[in-house]
């Protein structure tokens, strides 16, 4: 296995365990803090998606865009409302997630291997120093969220699904 592989890896398995949480959660539920202090799910999809973006977009000019105002609508100062008027619905949500996938797996799969040692974007190098690093991130940073979501998912009467 190289690197390229074993960094895709971490993102498939990222998206298994993301996708299997929000699979039967419904957007009333989405709309759920896991604690008073925490963002609720669907805020913080939307800022993941367009994290992913960002983070792309920095390496590589080919990501799709993100439908108009989506990204201002998942800002730190949007985190606070519970207007679920004011977010996208999951369906959407999940519609452009799995555009904005496919565009971070086609920039890896035409990343030279060489490139992975880049020196990642300035605004990006205290957390992802090199360019395999912000593909990387593009798994963790997913799963760092998901472990917010299983209180919902118990709160909610979900099944166990990992």
């Amino acid at each position: 296995m190289d690197a390229k592989q074993a960094i895709k890896l971490g993102i498939d398995m990222a998206q298994m365990v993301c996708d299997s949480y929000v699979a039967d959660l419904s957007d009333d539920d989405l709309m759920k803090r896991p604690h008073a202090g925490c963002n609720h799910v669907k805020w913080q999809l939307g800022h993941l998606i367009s994290s992913e973006h960002s983070m792309m977009a920095g390496l590589y000019d080919a990501m799709p865009a993100l439908p108009d105002g989506f990204a201002d609508r998942y800002t730190k100062d949007a985190a606070t409302s519970d207007d679920a008027a004011a977010f996208d619905s999951k369906d959407d949500l999940m519609k452009v997630y799995k555009e904005q996938r496919a565009g971070t797996l086609a920039a890896l799969d035409s990343c030279p291997a060489d490139d992975l040692d880049k020196p990642g974007p300035e605004a990006m190098r205290d957390f992802a120093p090199t360019v395999g690093a912000v593909f990387a991130m593009q798994g963790s940073h997913w799963l760092m969220h998901a472990g917010q979501w299983v209180p919902i998912r118990r709160e909610v009467g979900k099944d166990v699904v990992i």
